[in-house]
């Protein structure tokens, strides 16, 4: 009798463990998920130039459903792509500097980045959790640690955020920098309506549209444009994408978020260049999704379009979001910026660059790949 109460003792609270998961979940996941699109902010919304027959949209047509779907599940499955790496990614551990004069760049893994130009500091991007989805029970998991707390980072002047997927915008980030930091969050429109209803202050979020700017203190910062899309659940594009440039002074950093190569970048060359550096998505590209990620050899030609100095490559090495070895999307960069006269720097995760004075790319990723 007593195995038999321990019995459904256990079974009970199994039952129990797995309730709360449910409840877990569907509290959970709907949360980060995010906000919905209404009032003032939908009006706004439906003004912008990008908005058309109900959804934001790029400047030229775009496929933004995977093609050729056999081959897809053929690569998912046979592709025999290295994944992951055969040893730990390295990190740099080193602490914030408190000189913020010149320009330097810490690539933080994926495309998370803290510029410092000039003594001001943008906190590009921001994602910190172990996983880039609505859950952190499931979905891409990071191949390396993060380099540094969230609330070891700096206090910076703004953070930026380029569109609404997970790998960029992040929850948990968004409300542990809400707690440790001051700064404005600068979106793209529509993408205020997340970051509300995960209860950053209102005064604290700037929406912009392209080719609109805002000046923050010495930060002068301009909402570009980018060919890719939204949409954190089943409905797509209802909050809008952007690249970013940021300038201090007569120095200036161009980001291109996440986006497919498109004419956009010699206009932004030409209107807004040339950049002291550029940081560029080079990862996460695939035959099936052309037009939303760069190839890498795009990526160069991205860098050159906006007339950009130093190019460090973001987007890559950290989450695996494509079909490809997660070293490759670098090594064809490197070989590309070499036949094509680039001048590249390539940092561990962690590891601050001297836009100035970089560091000779050395192959770092060859030997743990």
């Amino acid at each position: 009798m007593s195995g038999t109460r321990k019995g459904w003792g256990l079974v009970g609270l199994a039952a129990l463990a797995g309730g709360a998961a449910v409840a877990w979940f569907g509290r959970e996941v709907p949360r980060a998920m995010g906000g919905r699109v209404s009032g003032e902010r939908a009006d706004r919304v439906r003004r912008s130039p990008q908005w058309r027959d109900g959804r934001f949209q790029n400047t030229i047509p775009t496929l933004t459903m995977p093609s050729n779907t056999a081959k897809l599940a053929h690569d998912a499955f046979f592709g025999g792509q290295v994944r992951r790496p055969k040893r730990d990614i390295p990190i740099v551990d080193a602490a914030p500097s408190a000189d913020a004069t010149g320009l330097h760049i810490t690539w933080y893994g994926h495309a998370s980045t803290l510029v410092e130009i000039e003594g001001a500091r943008v906190l590009i991007d921001p994602i910190w959790s172990d996983r880039c989805s609505p859950s952190q029970e499931v979905g891409p998991k990071r191949l390396h640690r993060t380099p540094i707390a969230v609330d070891m980072l700096p206090q910076v002047d703004a953070i930026l955020i380029s569109h609404d997927h997970y790998d960029h915008l992040d929850m948990a980030t968004v409300q542990e920098l809400t707690r440790s930091q001051d700064a404005p969050f600068v979106v793209p429109l529509g993408v205020g309506a997340h970051l509300e209803a995960w209860r950053v202050p209102a005064d604290r979020i700037i929406e912009l549209d392209w080719n609109e700017d805002v000046e923050i203190g010495r930060v002068h910062l301009v909402c570009t444009a980018a060919r890719h899309f939204s949409g954190r659940g089943l409905k797509r594009d209802g909050t809008l994408w952007s690249s970013w440039v940021v300038q201090v002074g007569e120095r200036k950093v161009f980001y291109t978020g996440d986006s497919g190569y498109f004419d956009g970048y010699a206009e932004i060359g030409e209107r807004l260049g040339p950049f002291d550096v550029t940081l560029i998505q080079i990862g996460a590209y695939g035959d099936a999704w052309p037009h939303i990620h760069m190839f890498p050899e795009e990526g160069v030609a991205a860098h050159l379009d906006v007339q950009g100095g130093l190019m460090i490559p973001v987007h890559w090495a950290t989450f695996n979001l494509a079909f490809h070895d997660w070293s490759e999307p670098v090594d064809r960069v490197w070989r590309e910026a070499k036949a094509r006269g680039v001048r590249l720097a390539v940092p561990r995760p962690g590891e601050r660059v001297d836009v100035d004075l970089p560091p000779p790319v050395d192959g770092w990723w060859q030997a743990v790949a």
